[in-house]
């Protein structure tokens, strides 16, 4: 199975979170632990949003059969 390069987020979902990854990188704390580290948190919620995409997708795929 082909992975989607989008991974089931949308356009203006996928340049948002570049450009808070970016905004972090540049503006954000100095170092924190990985509970208080805002990209870490970020990147989470980016997980399971790809997640629940996915598994919309492959529910989606087992309706369609």
């Amino acid at each position: 199975m082909r992975k989607p390069q989008n991974e089931g987020l949308s356009l203006g979902y996928r340049l948002g979170y570049r450009i808070q990854m970016l905004m972090w990188e540049v503006f954000g704390p100095a170092q924190l632990g990985a509970g208080d580290d805002p990209q870490m948190r970020l990147r989470n919620r980016r997980e399971a949003k790809v997640a629940e995409a996915r598994e919309s997708r492959l529910n989606r795929e087992a309706d369609a059969r």
